[in-house]
Formats: C-alpha cells, structure tokens, sequence
C-alpha cells in the first residue's frame, strides 16, 4: 500500500512540471512574438508600416503553431506518466492523418495555398484587398482561410484554396484616381491648372502631408461624355490613406472650381417644340 502513495505523488508532481514547463514555453512563445512585433515597429516612414503587417501576420502563425506542437506533445508525455502506452495513438494518428490526407484533398491544398501566400508576402494582416471580387480589411490569415471585415462589418471568409483573384490595395503605396468633369465650352487648362491649385494646398497641409509621397498627376482629357469632358489624375499616398486624400481632394477641387467660376456639368434634357415642316408631297 504505501507504494501507491507514493507513485500518486511521484506521477503528480512529474505531470505538474511537465504542464508548468508546457506553459511556461508558451507563455515565452507570446512574448517573442509581442518583442518580435515591436522591434519590427520600431522606427518611422512607410517600410515600418510594412515591416508591422508582416510581423504580426507571421507572429499570429507562429503563435498558434507553437501552442498547438507543445500542447500536444505534453498530453503524449502525461499520457506516458500515467504508463498509458501511447504506441497505438501514435500509430492511429499516423493511419487517421493518412486517411485523413486521402479525404480531404481540399484543406491540403487550402493549407499549401495559405503557406505559400504568406512565404510571399502576398497579404498581410491589416491590408485592404479584393479577394475573388469582395473587397475588405484583412483581419486574419490563417494557413487554412484569409479573413476580410467590409466597411459595413460583415465578416467574409475564404478558404485559401478558394482564391482565384487577391488585388492587394494597400501594399507599399497606394494611388487614388480621381475623375473631374467640366463643360466643353470652359478651358481645359483653366481646370487642370485649379486642380493642382488644390492638390498643391493639400501637400502643404500638416494634417494631410505626412500621408501623401507624391504631387498629383494630371492625365489630361480621358473621355468624352455626354455633357462634359472628363479629366483623370491620380495622388500618390501611404497605404490605407488613399480614401482621406482623396476626399479631402475632391472637397478642395469643388471649392477652388468655385472660386475661378469653372462650372460643373449638370445633366440637362433639351426638348424641342417646333412642329416638323410639312413635306411638300403630303399638302393637300
């Protein structure tokens, strides 16, 4: 009898180390990750803001693994402590993965799609892209799905295996186009030389400045339409800020148009109401 005391206490103590260390070594796993994340921070201008999406994406991976691997290998070691013979787990986890691998062709290649898209820098955590035509903010990336939130707060999720289109709108710079109408009888340079007017102001603005790398670029005339000729350019910003510029833009343009007369085209509807002349054939 007192042997079993004993080995109770023995057992207890060697399963309470081996959940301490599990802990310890995940807990320490999370602060890397936080320091890793910091020092990746650290500094100013626009690779910081690149360096951080990529950081806390493969931190956010690297910290899920790394607590999955250890949990797992300290329930085998309790599992041993309790003399429970993990051989047939073992061997019923290799025969359950391979049939498991057999069956579900698609979360592999979900998993190999993730892998690769995160090895290449494709998203990150915090971009704004399209996948397969839904735009979003990118909460997650995960090696099985990629999450996006849209502005209305609804949550997509797609399986990675299942993207066939990713357009990345916040990767290194982004650009925001505008499009400007004017009448066909005002003068085109007038009203592209209003429109620098205002991008010019906006670049010496404190508030705006910090967000925009370059002046803005006129294109010139890019379509005829109905009413009015449109003007096409485009501003240079730091990701996530082309839509602050770019309304803060439009705002500046309206007013400085204002300012100079340059009228904006409004739809207009011309009726005619002469009567048709009769043809000399049909008078009577």
């Amino acid at each position: 009898m007192p042997a079993l005391p004993s080995w109770l206490l023995a057992t207890s103590l060697r399963i309470a180390v081996i959940a301490i260390a599990a802990y310890i070594v995940i807990r320490a796993g999370s602060a890397a990750t936080r320091r890793f994340e910091r020092e990746m921070s650290t500094g100013t201008g626009l690779d910081v803001v690149e360096r951080t999406k990529r950081a806390q994406t493969f931190a956010r991976l690297l910290q899920r693994t790394l607590s999955i691997i250890v949990a797992a290998m300290a329930g085998l070691m309790i599992l041993r402590e309790l003399d429970i013979d993990i051989s047939p787990v073992l061997t019923g986890a290799g025969i359950a993965g391979l049939a498991i691998g057999f069956g579900a062709q698609t979360l592999v290649r979900d998993i190999l799609s993730g892998f690769f898209m995160i090895f290449e820098d494709q998203v990150r955590v915090g971009d704004v892209v399209m996948v397969n035509g839904q735009a979003g903010l990118v909460e997650e990336v995960n090696l099985r799905t990629i999450v996006l939130r849209d502005e209305q707060g609804a949550v997509h999720i797609f399986p990675n295996g299942e993207v066939k289109t990713l357009s990345n709108m916040s990767k290194d710079f982004s650009y925001y186009v505008i499009t400007v109408g004017v009448a066909y009888d005002d003068d085109v340079e007038r009203a592209t030389d209003a429109m620098a007017e205002a991008a010019a102001g906006l670049m010496h603005e404190p508030d705006f400045k910090p967000y925009i790398l370059a002046a803005l670029e006129i294109f010139g005339v890019d379509a005829f339409e109905a009413g009015q000729l449109v003007i096409k350019a485009r501003i240079k910003t730091v990701p996530l800020k082309q839509w602050v510029v770019g309304r803060e833009l439009r705002r500046r343009i309206a007013r400085v148009f204002g300012e100079r007369g340059i009228r904006m085209p409004t739809p207009r509807m011309v009726v005619d109401l002469r009567r048709p002349a009769k043809q000399v054939g049909n008078e009577k």
